[in-house]
């Protein structure tokens, strides 16, 4: 028994590092995107057409009409949106390197959260990762030593991506999942909405290429895949081990970024991304072998 959580453990932590990597992978686009378009504007025609889609998969897919969905999916897109809000208003205020730093730092906060509602224990090889994951972020985004409103805000994202993760884990148990995420794309388009005629010039979108290859990018892998891909895997691993693994975002972004973008990439970056690696290993044989130690001590009392 113990074998078969273990494997399905290992299968959703690499869907995960699927979804990170493709999660970074949307950076290079989305950001080009923003230069003929506002922020809110794409967030808004993102999650417009993906909620679509996702109410298709749930009227199609569900077995039933859930009102916790619809209650879990208002709480969580509350909380993704100001995810998205924060860390967008903090690149106009700070180094993108610190508010990539700060907000990544979400892996730190996921086990307290975990603990504080849940009172969930975390492994040592857990910790371990979680420390490794920090001084690799360090290393990849080499922040510089400032504090401001950029910084602050950055804080905020990085409380409202542990939230979400947490939260993401704890719900997606509860309830029907597309329903689920139907919900939250649905709360981000109003506030969306609401931000892009407050501080943009409405929701009218200037249709270029950059527009259409970021929205079929961010709503077919971003959106649809990889948010149907952390609801499901999170049902199967650990919020702490999810937080770690997503701190490859900038990794499969940087990289995206040198050979795509002709962004550099240097040692010290490529030192960041092969310490994240490092630590996500650990906590992932660190599971392995915690659960077979388990295994093994039932065995002898049996």
């Amino acid at each position: 028994m113990l074998r078969n959580l273990s494997t399905k453990e290992t299968y959703a932590d690499l869907a995960l590092i699927a979804t990170a990597i493709v999660w970074g992978a949307t950076f290079l686009p989305m950001a080009t995107a923003t230069q003929t378009n506002g922020v809110f504007t794409l967030l808004f025609w993102r999650f417009l057409i993906a909620c679509f889609i996702m109410a298709f998969i749930a009227f199609k897919f569900d077995k039933k009409f859930d009102i916790n969905s619809i209650k879990y999916g208002l709480i969580l897109g509350v909380i993704l949106f100001f995810g998205f809000a924060s860390q967008t208003f903090a690149f106009k205020f700070a180094q993108s390197a610190n508010v990539a730093f700060i907000s990544g730092l979400n892996v730190v906060i996921v086990p307290f959260v975990v603990y504080a509602f849940f009172r969930e224990r975390i492994s040592i090889y857990a910790y371990i990762g979680v420390a490794l994951g920090c001084i690799g972020l360090y290393f990849l985004s080499d922040p510089s030593v400032s504090f401001g409103k950029g910084e602050a805000l950055s804080i905020v994202c990085a409380f409202a991506w542990a939230f979400h993760i947490v939260f993401t884990s704890f719900y997606a148990k509860k309830c029907e999942l597309f329903t689920l995420l139907a919900t939250q794309f649905g709360v981000i388009i109003v506030l969306s909405a609401i931000f892009a005629f407050a501080f943009e010039d409405g929701i009218t979108p200037n249709l270029d290429y950059a527009f259409y290859k970021a929205m079929v990018i961010s709503i077919l892998f971003a959106t649809i895949f990889g948010f149907i891909m952390q609801a499901t895997m999170l049902k199967l691993t650990t919020p702490v081990k999810a937080a770690l693994i997503f701190t490859l975002e900038p990794v499969s972004a940087g990289v995206l970024g040198y050979f795509a973008g002709g962004e550099m990439f240097g040692v010290w970056q490529i030192l960041g991304a092969l310490i994240i690696l490092a630590g996500i290993l650990i906590s992932e044989i660190g599971t392995i072998l915690q659960k077979n130690s388990c295994a093994k001590t039932q065995a002898v009392h049996v």
